[in-house]
């Protein structure tokens, strides 16, 4: 009962009526069908199938004439190569396809790789862009020691001209007299003694 009910479903398809072909597992029939192509294209096959046909031509020829099963013209020898012919043929084309079908996926999957190595190439560049765009910016150990070489000479200098102006002040001579220093002023002794001086109107001559 419960077969019939199902039998009469509507939303499953219904099984096809008639001859049944045998089923077959497409996988193993393809790696047999390689396995014969790949055997038939050896040397070994050659020889063998040369020396084959070279036993059946000399037993259908020096053979006493009632034992020979294929005489003159070797009509059964055709049909057989025929037959060989006609069955490797479709096997050889049924390697070939599955090998294409093979080479496609694995182009696709380098193809695949390819652009994944390509997008990390792309990235790997912009980092090492980034990269010396920031070590440009970045102060290198030979420019902080030219900067603080630099700067050591320019407080020496200026811890020398300190030097020579209180020498110079000390020496100098006061209003009422006193050691006078034959040194002249430099330019920086100047602007100390001009801005030391109190502004105002000059006194009567």
């Amino acid at each position: 009962m419960s077969e019939q009910r199902r039998a009469e479903r509507l939303d499953q398809p219904r099984e096809p009526r008639g001859v049944k072909l045998p089923r077959f597992d497409p996988e193993a029939f393809g790696r047999w069908s390689e396995g014969i192509a790949r055997g038939m294209g050896t040397a070994n096959f050659i020889v063998y199938m040369t020396v084959v046909i070279a036993a059946w031509f000399g037993w259908n020829t020096l053979a006493p004439a009632n034992l020979r099963f294929d005489p003159y013209t070797f009509t059964f020898l055709t049909l057989v190569l025929s037959l060989q012919a006609s069955y490797a043929a479709p096997l050889i084309l049924l390697a070939q396809n599955r090998q294409t079908d093979r080479d496609r996926v694995a182009l696709e999957e380098d193809r695949r790789r390819a652009g994944m190595q390509k997008a990390d190439t792309e990235y790997l560049a912009r980092e090492v862009a980034a990269l010396r765009i920031a070590l440009g910016e970045v102060a290198t150990r030979d420019f902080l020691r030219t900067e603080l070489a630099r700067l050591a000479e320019e407080l020496d200098e200026a811890a020398q001209r300190r030097q020579k102006l209180e020498r110079r002040q000390q020496g100098r001579p006061s209003p009422r007299g006193g050691p006078h220093l034959d040194e002249p002023l430099d330019e920086m002794d100047g602007d100390i003694a001009r801005a030391g001086r109190p502004e105002g109107p000059a006194g009567p001559r």
